[in-house]
């Protein structure tokens, strides 16, 4: 089953711009997730600005490990619309996920406050808990000897791995008691 799966994903993948539909027979793959720009003034999801200095760069953190949420019996449901429930993890300086905190102050996030989608939520944290990162970090260089590429620490005098908060968004779905994923190509 996971062979055909991966299968019907890798003929999908030249289909990168339209909308692919899948359906799988299992609730441990059930969603999709992708990264929330900050916006907005105030609520959990805030965002404060770093500037940084004429000789310092600044490198993303890059996750590579990332388990999906498993579901599994706690949820009965056999219908549910996409229903979106947004996390804001704050990861540590070592790449770890230190905490995630539920975001429901925006309009396509008001899902993770309703009591019937708490299952949803608690599987959305128990994965992220598990998520590993390279460490963010600000780059700091020589003066004279700033790269053009900033976000690249290499050259740099010294690396100073930083905390860091990012917000994602989860999108759970069921169809006639079968999960589906939808993803949008980029």
């Amino acid at each position: 089953m996971r062979f055909a799966l991966l299968m019907a994903a890798g003929m999908l993948a030249g289909c990168a711009t339209q909308e692919r539909l899948s359906t799988v027979d299992t609730r441990n793959e059930s969603v999709g997730h992708q990264r929330l720009h900050a916006e907005g003034k105030g609520g959990s999801g805030q965002v404060q600005a770093y500037t940084l200095g004429a000789t310092e760069g600044y490198r993303m953190p890059q996750l590579y490990v990332a388990p999906d949420p498993q579901i599994g019996d706690r949820d009965p449901r056999t219908e549910l619309a996409p229903t979106t429930i947004c996390l804001q993890l704050v990861i540590d300086a070592e790449g770890a996920v230190e905490r995630s905190l539920a975001l429901v102050d925006r309009s396509e996030c008001a899902a993770g406050a309703a009591s019937e989608n708490a299952p949803l939520l608690q599987a959305a944290q128990e994965a992220v808990a598990m998520w590993k990162y390279s460490p963010a970090a600000v780059c700091h260089f020589a003066p004279g000897k700033v790269p053009s590429d900033r976000g690249d620490c290499e050259g740099a005098e010294r690396v100073e791995p930083v905390p860091v908060s990012l917000l994602y968004a989860f999108t759970f779905e069921i169809v006639k008691g079968q999960h589906v994923v939808r993803t949008q190509g980029k």
